[in-house]
C-alpha cells in the first residue's frame, strides 16, 4: 500500500519536459532490466516516443544501457533488442531513525537496497546542538560504510519522537523535549541534501507497516509505537494524518483515560507494574520476578519471564494487556481503523500482551472492532519507513533535480 501526506513544498520544477520521461522512468524504477517493447507495453506510448524517452533518460544518467543480446551471448535470431536498467547506483537515499536514546541511519541505492548502516547511542538530556551534531555524524558514518558521500545523496528522511509539521518543524514543548528531539534537522540536512523530510517517528512506522508490514493492503490503520511511550501513526483513507502542528499521533490524551493514566508504552508500563508488585510483596519472594536486581527489571525482561511461564510476570502482562485494550478501544472510536499494529522494538515480545488485549476488548461496539496485529518489522520499523519516504520523494522529483546535480 502507498500512503500519502501533505509534504514540504516541492523543489522548483525544471523547464517543461515530455510526460513520456516520467512514464518511462516510473516503469524502469520497478522493472529491473527492460527493453523498448517492455516500456511501450507498460506505458502505452508509441515506439518512437518510448525510444526517445529511453535515450533521453540514458543521456541524463538515470538509465544505463546494457549490452545487447548478441554481446551478452544470448542472441538467437533477428535484430537484438536494446536493453536498459535504472542506474540505481547513480545516487543514494538515506533513512534515519533519530530516537530519544538511539539513532540509526541507513543508506540505500535508488531501489532502496541497503548499502550501509550506522548506529549511535544518544543522551536524552543533550542540548540541541550536541544532538544535531550526533545525528549528522551518524549519517556521515552510514555514508562512509556505504562508500558514498554527502554529494551522492538525492533524498533523506528522518523520524523524530516529536510532532512535526509540513515544514519539518516541531512546536514548542513546555520542558523543551520536542526542541531537543528535533534540533533544527530540516535546515541542517537541507544544507547539502536536495530532498529532505523530517517526520514524526510513529508516522514513519505507519508508512513502513503499510508498505511491507502488518498493515500491507490496508487504507485505514494505526501503527502504535509502544515501547517507552505511546505514539501513533494514523492512516485514514490511505493518507497519513498530521494536524495543524503535526500532533495527531500524540498520546497525551491517555493521561485522562481511566485504566491507562499516562502515555507510557507497553514495556515501560510492564517494568513499572512489575516493580510495584515486588515492592508491595505481591510477587513470590522465591520467584524469578522478585529475584531480579533493580537494574535488571525492565520491560523486556518482564515480557521474557512471562513468555517462560513465570506466574508473577504473567499477572503483570495480563494487566498491561488490559491497558492496551483500553488504548485500542479509544483509537478505534476516534479513527475507525481496520487494524491497529503494535510496532517498534517492543513488538518482538508482546504476543502475550496482545492476546490479553484481544480477550479484553469489549464486544457489542457500534462499529466492528479493529484487528489487533503485531508488526514483523521490529526495531527497524521507523528507519524502514524513512527509507520508503525518501524513495517516494526521489521518484517524484528526480527529474526536476537531476540536471542540477554534478558528478
Amino acid at each position: 500500500m502507498t500512503t500519502t501526506h501533505a509534504g514540504p513544498p516541492a523543489p522548483p520544477r525544471a523547464p517543461a519536459r515530455p510526460a513520456s520521461l516520467d512514464a518511462v522512468l516510473g516503469y524502469a524504477w520497478d522493472a529491473g532490466e527492460l527493453t523498448a517493447s517492455d516500456a511501450l507495453a507498460a506505458t502505452g506510448l508509441t515506439r518512437s516516443t518510448t525510444i526517445e524517452a529511453l535515450d533521453a533518460l540514458t543521456a541524463l544518467g538515470l538509465l544505463r544501457e546494457l549490452p545487447n543480446a548478441r554481446q551478452a551471448g544470448t542472441y538467437r535470431k533477428g535484430r537484438p533488442a536494446r536493453r536498459f536498467e535504472l542506474r540505481a547506483d547513480g545516487a543514494v537515499l538515506v533513512g534515519v531513525d533519530s530516537g530519544q536514546v538511539h539513532v540509526t541511519a541507513t543508506v540505500t541505492d535508488l531501489r532502496s537496497r541497503p548499502l550501509g548502516t550506522a548506529r549511535a547511542v544518544l543522551d536524552p538530556e543533550d542540548d540541541a546542538a550536541t544532538r544535531r551534531a550526533a545525528v549528522l555524524g551518524t549519517v556521515d558514518d552510514a555514508l562512509d560504510a556505504a562508500g558514498r558521500s554527502r554529494a551522492d545523496v538525492l533524498a533523506l528522511c528522518a523520524g523524530v519522537p516529536a510532532p512535526v509539521n509540513t515544514r519539518g518543524e516541531s512546536p514548542r514543548h513546555p520542558d523543551g523535549f520536542w526542541d531537543r528531539m528535533n534540533p533544527g534537522l530540516q535546515d541542517a540536512f537541507a544544507a547539502w541534501a536536495p530532498l529532505v523530510r523530517i517526520e514524526n517517528d510513529a508516522s514513519l512506522a505507519a508508512v513502513a507497516e503499510g508498505a511491507v508490514g502488518a498493515a500491507s493492503g490496508s487504507r485505514n490503520y494505526v501503527a502504535l509505537l509502544a515501547g517507552g511511550r505511546l505514539g501513533a501513526g494514523v492512516v485514514v483513507d490511505g493518507r497519513v494524518l498530521h494536524g495543524a502542528h503535526g500532533g495527531v499521533g500524540e498520546m497525551v490524551a491517555f493521561d485522562l483515560v481511566e485504566g491507562v493514566g499516562a502515555a507510557s508504552g507497553l514495556g515501560a508500563r510492564a517494568a513499572e507494574w512489575a516493580a510495584e508488585a515486588v515492592a508491595r510483596g505481591e510477587a513470590d519472594p522465591r520467584g524469578a520476578l522478585a529475584a531480579l536486581a533493580p537494574g535488571e527489571l525492565d520491560g523486556q525482561r518482564v515480557l521474557e519471564l512471562a513468555a517462560a511461564g513465570d506466574p508473577d510476570a504473567l499477572r503483570v502482562v495480563q494487566r498491561v494487556g488490559g491497558m492496551l485494550a483500553r488504548v485500542v478501544n479509544v483509537l478505534a472510536s476516534m479513527f475507525d481503523p481496520e487494524r491497529i499494529v503494535v510496532s517498534g522494538a517492543v513488538s518482538g515480545g508482546v504476543q502475550q500482551v496482545v492476546e490479553a488485549a484481544r480477550a479484553a476488548l469489549p464486544t457489542g461496539r457500534h462499529l466492528p472492532a479493529p484487528v489487533l496485529a503485531i508488526s514483523p518489522l521490529g526495531a527497524d520499523v521507523v528507519v524502514t519507513g524513512a527509507v520508503a519516504e525518501a524513495a517516494a520523494a526521489a521518484r517524484r522529483h528526480v527529474l526536476d533535480l537531476w540536471g542540477t546535480r554534478t558528478g
